[in-house]
């Protein structure tokens, strides 16, 4: 459950921070239109850096060298 409660935290979060870097007023139709694009492609963002992310963690050596031990 803390977590579920973490992650809309970090979302709504997001959004405010939206809201707040472009000055949106959200009772005008157009601001809330500009609010949902900038809030859908930062959770894009989100997603295809948790990818790359993870890509790269999975491809990274994480065996010892048996050549280095002593």
């Amino acid at each position: 459950m803390k977590i579920v409660l973490f992650i809309i935290f970090f979302l709504l979060l997001g959004a405010f921070f939206i809201i707040s870097e472009k000055n949106l007023f959200l009772k005008n139709p157009e601001a809330r239109k500009e609010l949902a694009v900038s809030y859908f492609t930062w959770i894009k963002q989100l997603f295809d850096n948790s990818k790359n992310l993870a890509g790269y963690v999975i491809k990274f050596d994480w065996l010892p060298n048996p050549k280095e031990e002593k």
